[in-house]
């Protein structure tokens, strides 16, 4: 029935068959058989992934060890969810846990506060891909790489940032972007625009957040520490991240919002 649905929407020839690594024989091998067999050229690349595995097994419900899309949202966000599913080379195996989870989370929210810091001085719109990226998704769409290249920028971006460098930054945001398109987990994408929580809710807290910051730099420029970390702890026991750099203090959400 395979070869019979994919003549059907695809034609006797086209360009790439998927699927799992557990499925190349035999169903894939038979599924090429028959279709060439048929006069078919059928598939011109075929791209077998890697599984999702549990404590050494692969994921499957005839094994009870599933863990389901809806209860990884709850755990983290959807281009969260997809950056740690991306992340590795595709016919990589993934084991799955929740701390690996984690600190793929963490790994995006690095890439979002970035885009962040600098689209709150100005837009920020894709730009130009690095060649290196493009190498790398070119080679069989090697991702580690592509993800390290892009990591790479946000360092700079960063970088540039702190020292006040604002067009080293914001073309290092803009790279950034183009590479996050690429890979559908741009933070500042309308595709994720639910993912980012309500903006008024946001804007509120903002001003909240702000005033607080503004008691806080006041005292430290006054030299009152006691009050400034008391300010500090009240943000954080709020679940505001709140990290110091040379152009002021900046403030995510704790869970990346």
């Amino acid at each position: 029935e395979c070869s019979a649905m994919a003549t059907y929407y695809l034609g006797g020839e086209f360009d790439i068959h998927g699927g799992g690594l557990d499925l190349v024989f035999p169903h894939h091998e038979n599924e090429l058989a028959q279709s060439r067999a048929a006069g078919d050229p059928f598939a011109r690349i075929w791209m077998h992934n890697g599984l999702v595995g549990m404590a050494g097994e692969k994921m499957s419900k005839s094994l009870g060890n599933v863990v389901s899309i809806p209860a990884m949202l709850r755990k983290a966000r959807a281009p969260e969810l997809r950056y740690y599913l991306i992340q590795p080379h595709y016919r990589s195996l993934i084991e799955y846990s929740d701390e690996a989870l984690h600190e793929a989370a963490q790994g995006y929210r690095r890439i979002e506060q970035f885009l962040r810091r600098v689209a709150a001085h100005g837009e920020v719109v894709p730009g130009e891909l690095p060649a290196e990226f493009v190498d790398a998704m070119n080679d069989d769409l090697a991702t580690p790489k592509a993800f390290a290249v892009m990591h790479n920028v946000v360092r700079e971006g960063n970088t540039a940032f702190d020292a006040g460098d604002d067009d080293k930054a914001r073309q290092a945001a803009s790279a950034v972007r183009a590479m996050t398109a690429v890979l559908g987990i741009d933070p500042l994408s309308e595709q994720w625009a639910d993912e980012r929580g309500d903006d008024k809710v946001r804007q509120a807290l903002s001003v909240l957040v702000e005033a607080v910051l503004e008691d806080r730099s006041r005292a430290r420029a006054e030299k009152d520490f006691a009050t400034a970390d008391r300010l500090r702890d009240r943000l954080q026991e709020a679940g505001i991240v709140v990290e110091d750099t040379p152009s002021g203090p900046q403030w995510t959400v704790a869970d990346g919002r």
